[in-house]
């Protein structure tokens, strides 16, 4: 019987399956209730993104425009929650589907209504900086998250908006992306890796994750730097992000994060990549 893809081991060392935007597998469409709840349970770590909308609370949609991955059109930062909750998400071919967009406290009161197991863990990922954040946005987070908070992490790339959150919101892990857009171009050496690392660690103190996109770690590798030792030498964890195909070459990739001892990796296609990797075992 094929097992669920949660986690792979190797050499000792388990390293979580994430299941990217609430994907199993690659042909899933994105954010869909089933799917998230079916992790949850599971075990799984999971990840959805968080939006600010006209209403000051939270979308569960990746995108700052609706029109790509909804049936709705304009900024979601202008469309009210009653009116996000009437749109239907679209699956991977453009095709509405059964599926309307959540709000976060409908995701929240998901997740209360069926508890998750103790080892599941959703990843809140903010898409925005901390500009959004007035106090009534800040107080409805709090208001849904708090009741689920045990089993989830807040990640973004503003540390300080994340802080900010987390801050009142008892019990909820906080985790950091220092990744920005073109910083390969500015990293050649090791030297470059090292201090990149080290003011990331040193910028979000309190993040128990550190989310690289899996390409800057191995550039940081064939430079001579492991910037996963670094992150585990400050007691903190490492999320390498996004397989999104399962090919010869991402999967010899995922087999040296594997090697340098990865805790999570994110891919758009957990159960294809667990089976890969068995299959490469045989």
């Amino acid at each position: 019987m094929r097992s669920d893809p949660i986690f792979v081991e190797h050499q000792g060392h388990r390293t979580l399956l994430k299941w990217h935007r609430g994907r199993r597998k690659a042909s899933d469409p994105e954010f869909t209730p089933t799917r998230i709840l079916e992790a949850m349970q599971l075990g799984a770590s999971v990840e959805v993104d968080l939006v600010v909308h006209g209403d000051h609370g939270f979308a569960i949609l990746h995108d700052l425009e609706l029109d790509h991955g909804t049936t709705g059109s304009g900024l979601v930062a202008e469309t009210s929650a009653g009116t996000l909750r009437q749109l239907y998400l679209r699956g991977n071919d453009g095709a509405p589907l059964s599926d309307r967009v959540m709000l976060l406290e409908d995701l929240c009161d998901l997740l209360n209504a069926n508890p998750a197991h103790p080892e599941a863990l959703l990843q809140l990922d903010y898409k925005e900086d901390l500009s959004r954040l007035s106090p009534g946005v800040i107080e409805k987070f709090a208001e849904a998250v708090s009741p689920v908070a045990t089993n989830m992490i807040l990640s973004g790339g503003d540390s300080a908006a994340v802080a900010a959150l987390a801050a009142v919101t008892p019990g909820l892990r906080a985790g950091y992306d220092p990744t920005y857009v073109g910083v390969l171009d500015d990293l050649r050496t090791a030297e470059d890796f090292s201090r990149f690392i080290a003011a990331a660690l040193k910028k979000a103190p309190d993040a128990a994750m550190i989310y690289l996109d899996y390409e800057l770690v191995l550039a940081a590798d064939a430079a001579g730097m492991d910037l996963i030792g670094a992150v585990h030498a400050d007691k903190r964890r490492v999320d390498a992000w996004t397989i999104r195909t399962i090919d010869s070459t991402t999967l010899a990739q995922v087999r040296r994060l594997l090697q340098l001892r990865v805790d999570q990796i994110t891919t758009d296609d957990p159960e294809g990549l667990a089976e890969a990797l068995a299959e490469g075992k045989s």
